[in-house]
């Protein structure tokens, strides 16, 4: 059963990796002109866009931080995850 629970923590982890990524190439796609409009640059921005969206109140300026608090908000909830994962594993173990 702990190596069930190890599995399923460590596959979540590289899903949440993964999205961070997709967030960086989010946000530097919007520095480059046209790069939005490609099939691969809508296809990031619609599965990028709801979540980072949370996040758009901070800003200043002109300069958005939403993707930074994005991916800092991932970071925590994967920090969250490897913590249950580890709080389960030693019931079971």
């Amino acid at each position: 059963m702990a190596n069930v629970i190890s599995l399923i923590a460590v596959t979540l982890g590289y899903l949440i990796d993964i999205y961070s990524y997709l967030i960086v190439a989010w946000a530097l796609m919007s520095w480059l002109p046209g790069a939005s409009e490609s099939k691969l640059g809508q296809l990031i921005t619609r599965l990028v866009t709801p979540f980072v969206s949370y996040f758009n109140f901070a800003r200043i300026g002109m300069i958005g931080f939403a993707p930074v608090l994005a991916i800092l908000a991932l970071w925590f909830i994967r920090l969250g995850v490897n913590g249950i994962a580890n709080f389960l594993i030693g019931l079971v173990g």
